[in-house]
Formats: C-alpha cells, structure tokens, sequence
C-alpha cells in the first residue's frame, strides 16, 4: 500500500492528464468555432430558461414551467442542484462582462468542460484503483475520445446527463479507492446521493453500487465494515441534506416517483442507515451466515416500505402515461429505443452505442473465467452489466456502459503495451494497433456512420442540400423573437427552442409531466380545421408554427392526412390564419390568428 504521499503526486498526475485532455478537445471545439452552441437541443435549451427563471426571481422550491404547457404551467422533475452552478457561472461571466447574453455563452461552454475534465479525471483514478498506472494514459486517451464523442459535454449541454455520468464514475472510483484512504467511501456514498438526487435514471447504478457493497462486506467482514459503514452514512447523510435543501416543508408528503422526492429521501435513509447499522453491529462480526441475515433483513425492510407507502413507483416509468403521447411521442424517442428497435430501424446506431462496451463485457468474462477475481473486478463488472442491460432496454443507458467499458478496455491496451516493450515482433505491434482501434468508440462510430451513408445512398441531392430541414439550428428560430409576444400552437420539438429565442409560450414540450398541453397540441394539429380553431380561440393562441420537414410533424401528418397539420403541410391554410411573410420558404412556417371582427 503506497504513503499518503505517493497517493498525493497520483492524484496531481491524474488531474494533470485529464486537464491537458480537456484542454486539448476545448481547443478543438474553439477551432471548430463551437459549433455546437448552433444546434437546438430540448433539454439543453429548458435547462437555460430554467436557470434564467430562477436569476429573474423564480423560487427556489418552484419548479414550475410558466411558459410551457395550459395556463399555470407545469412542474418539471428536474433538480436545482444543476440549475446553481450553472446560475453562478452566468452571475460571475455577468459580472466580469456586463453582459448577461455573453456571460450564457460561457456558462454554456465552460460548464460542459468543466465536467468532462472530471469525468475524465475519476475515469482515471477508476482505471488506476483497477489496472495499475500503466492503464492511466489509454484511460485518458480513450476515455477522452468517448466522451467527446458522445456529445453530453459539447458546447451548450447544460442537461443533467454529464452531471449524472460523472458523479457516478466518482463514486466507482472513490469505492476503488476505499481500502487505501479512510475517506473515499464516505465521499462515495455522498456522489451516489447526488447523482439520485439530480435525476431518477441513474437508479441502477447507485442501487448496484450499493449492493456491490453490502456483498463485499459479507464476503469479507474485516477489510469492507469501515467501508459499508461509511458508505452508508455518505449516502444517507448527503440524502437528508437534499431533501432538506430541494423540498419544501410544504411537499414532504408527496411521493414523486420520477423525481427526488419522500419516496427517494425514505427508501435512502433506510438503506443507508442500515446498511451503516449492520456494518457497525456486533451480530455481522460473527460470520458471514449473521451478516447475510443481518443484509436480507435490511433489503426485506426497504421491500416493505415500498410495497407499503409507495407501490405506485414499483411499476414500469411510464405506466400511466397516455396512450396516445407513448404512441405519438415516446415510441419516437431514439434515446428511449430498444437494442431490438434500434436493430429493426437504425442498425448502424448499434455499433456506435454498443460496440466498444461488448467487447468490456467479454473481456470481463474472460478474467472471471480465468480465475483471480478480484474486489475491483467485482465492482467494475456489475455496473459494466447492469449498465449494458440497461442500455439493451433504452439506448440511453449505453452512455453509462460505454464509459464503464473505459476501465477494463483500459487494462487491456495496457496488458498488450507492456508486451511490445519486450517483444518487438511485427505480430504484437499489429496486435497492439487492433486493441487500440476496437478499444476506441470513435472508431465504431465511425463504422456506423460509413454505414448509415451506405445505406442511405439514395437521398436525393435536394434533400442533401436543403438548409436546416428539421429546425435543428438555433437560426431557424430568429423570428420568433421579433414577434409580439403571444401563445404559441407548435409541435413539442419547437416547444424549448421557442421559449429560450422568445418571450412567447407554448403548450407542447417533450416532458412527460406535460400531458394536458401534448394533448392539446395532438387534438388541435390531428383534428380538423374547425376543430383546431375552437381550440386556437379557447386558449388564445396568437401564432401557429410548422416545421414541414420535422419528423414529428411528418408522423403527424401521415396519422391524420386530413388534419389540420396535414392542410397545412400541403399549403391548405385556412381563412382565420395569416401568413406570415417573412417566414414564408423558412424552416420554420409562422401564421398569424386572425382576430374575430
């Protein structure tokens, strides 16, 4: 075990690599003039009025969405712990700059580096903790292409994804550590607290990283106790802290099972607390058969509380969700696809989100069967698996299992590196090469990429010369902010873009607590004419907007050709909308109500 010295100089080692790492893709990003910021992204943009409301006075316990949904709004289940930093990054630009505009610009470019220099940085530590410093400089190499490539860390990604992504790989890292520095299992516990506490998909990881602890200290009572013990007390301390912080004394007895809630706070405090109680006990010292009752008795407990207090989050995430919206919305959702939808609809997707993560998984499997498992191995591999079935359900889990799949892909360059310092052979260098090209996801993505346009040869040259055809730029959007604020009848994927360019409202968003508005949106764009003017008077809509080539407003119109959608689409506009002739030939088509009389 090395001094707390050496631990020292490891860590300013790893922070300098992943700083010079992040550095060099900043600079990149810089040279490609941030191209990013560009792009329209749903969540993204909410996040930055969400930021926005609260600089401009909103409550810190309010949630709600004014602008977005029937009149009042709606509560988004996201956290605030994400909106402070971002807010005090724009407050501190502001200042320096007197200009809020740009002091946005940077929140929205150095938040994104900011955490993927960590990321990166626990990434390393994981690798180091697991493989030996060796492994240390393939981490950061790959590591750092995965996660450039990935695209939650561009310019402008203030979604709560990164965050979650790097508070996780803290916790493995920090749990990786643990046997060699008395605090790393406490600070471990409070990442897996926060990473909960910002958003619900990260369940699987925190509840498998605290299984893989509860396992380990039954395994093995002596090296593990002080580290269950702290663990739970990390999770469950930082967890009341939240609660406190983030949840009026006013909603204390709400269960929200899609947000950090009563439900998340309760079910954290017994576990962890337990779990802290059990490792401290007298009756866990006296075998591992005590400890494996003390745990099942713990695990019945939390199985109770559930059953008993909140059944209602025991079922599928979007159970009741309406028929039509999982129809007409989720079920488009490429990141809420399966691998078995994805296969059928964009093959070439599998490679690049499944391909480097396998091949962890069989190299994984391949130490296991060789015998020689270890702790770290332990740890690793299931949040690998768990992540990669995660991913099998939703694509959106593949973020997770490729980074995972970092750490053992890691081991592996570093394995075939050290024997071509003493093999020189043409067949270990070629050797070599292959194990960095299928370790690199870039390189898959690539693949997948070449094949996409293989396979989609037979666009036709105006398609591919057509200027942001899906009202995917921020440009497209201009407009709107030169209109007279009004209520605005748009698609859901118009809905963000429009509140962050515009002071206008909408009533559709691609959130799933947002039913009443997607519903209005899907009677009005689906329904007749007429029917669309009933709705258009009742709830004062002033401007109605068409993205004719969105593939929403394509699906829509295909669901109901004779809708009012569909009319519009094909130049029908009916006599109670104007035309607005600017926007005429635009990506995006506005049209005015026309005022009774």
């Amino acid at each position: 075990m090395g001094t707390a010295k050496d631990g020292v100089a490891t860590w300013k080692h790893d922070l300098m690599l992943a700083l010079l790492a992040a550095l060099v893709a900043f600079a990149f990003t810089a040279w490609m003039g941030f191209g990013a910021l560009a792009d329209v992204d749903n969540d993204n943009l909410l996040r930055l009025v969400e930021v926005r409301d609260l600089l401009n006075g909103q409550g810190w316990f309010d949630l709600h969405q004014y602008r977005m949904g029937l009149e009042g709004g709606f509560v988004m289940h996201w956290s605030r712990l994400v909106d402070t930093p971002i807010a005090a990054i724009i407050l501190a630009a502001s200042a320096l700059t007197g200009s809020t505009p740009l002091a946005e610009k940077i929140a929205q470019v150095l938040w994104p580096a900011l955490l993927f220099c960590s990321t990166l940085f626990f990434t390393a530590r994981a690798v180091r903790m697991f493989a030996g410093p060796s492994a240390v400089l393939p981490a950061i190499l790959i590591g750092a292409a995965a996660y450039y490539f990935l695209g939650i860390y561009s310019p402008g990604a203030l979604d709560h994804h990164n965050v979650q992504l790097m508070l996780t790989m803290a916790s493995l890292a920090l749990l990786l550590e643990a046997p060699a520095h008395r605090t790393a299992a406490l600070v471990s516990g409070l990442c897996a607290a926060l990473t909960l506490a910002v958003g619900m998909e990260t369940v699987p990881y925190v509840a498998t990283i605290g299984v893989c602890v509860a396992l380990l200290f039954m395994v093995d009572e002596t090296g593990e106790r002080a580290i269950a013990r702290d663990f739970g007390l990390g999770f469950a301390g930082v967890s009341t802290l939240v609660f406190l912080a983030t949840i009026p004394a006013s909603a204390w007895g709400e269960a929200r099972c899609d947000a950090f809630s009563t439900v998340q706070f309760v079910v954290a405090a017994i576990a962890g607390i337990g779990l802290s109680a059990v490792a401290s006990s007298g009756f866990a010292a006296r075998g591992w058969r005590h400890r494996l009752a003390s745990l099942a008795m713990l695990a019945a407990a939390i199985g109770l509380v559930m059953l008993a207090l909140f059944p209602q989050c025991l079922t599928a995430p979007y159970a009741s969700l309406d028929p039509r919206l999982k129809q007409l919305w989720l079920d488009h959702i490429t990141e809420a696809q399966s691998l078995f939808a994805l296969v059928v609809d964009k093959p070439a997707l599998v490679a690049a989100r499944y391909g480097t993560p396998l091949v962890a998984i069989f190299l994984m499997a391949l130490r296991l069967g060789r015998g020689g498992w270890r702790r770290q191995d332990s740890l690793v591999g299931a949040l690998l698996v768990v992540a990669f079935g995660v991913a099998v359900w939703q694509v959106r889990g593949s973020t997770f299992s490729i980074a995972f799949g970092v750490i053992p892909l890691s081991a592996w360059i570093a394995k075939w590196r050290a024997r071509a310092e003493t093999n020189s052979s043409l067949a270990v260098a070629l050797r070599l090469a292959a194990v960095w090209l299928v370790s690199i996801n870039p390189v898959w993505m690539g693949a997948a990429a070449a094949t996409s346009v293989a396979l989609e040869r037979n666009t036709s040259a105006a398609d591919e010369s057509s200027t942001d055809k899906g009202c995917e730029k921020t440009a497209s959007f201009a407009a709107f902010g030169r209109m007279p604020e009004t209520s605005v009848l748009a698609t859901s994927n118009l809905g963000s873009p429009i509140l962050a360019f515009s002071g206008h409202r909408v009533f559709a968003g691609p959130y799933h607590r947002n039913v009443a508005g997607n519903l209005l949106v899907l009677d009005a764009f689906l329904g007749t004419p007429d029917a669309a003017r009933k709705i258009v008077e009742a709830h004062r809509v002033g401007l109605v907007a068409v993205c004719r080539g969105s593939g929403e407003s394509a699906m829509l119109a295909k669901r109901a050709p004779r809708g009012f959608l569909s009319g519009l689409l094909q130049g029908s506009v009916p006599d109670w909308l104007e035309p607005v002739a600017e926007t005429k030939g635009s990506p995006i088509e506005l049209y005015r109500v026309r005022q009774a009389g």
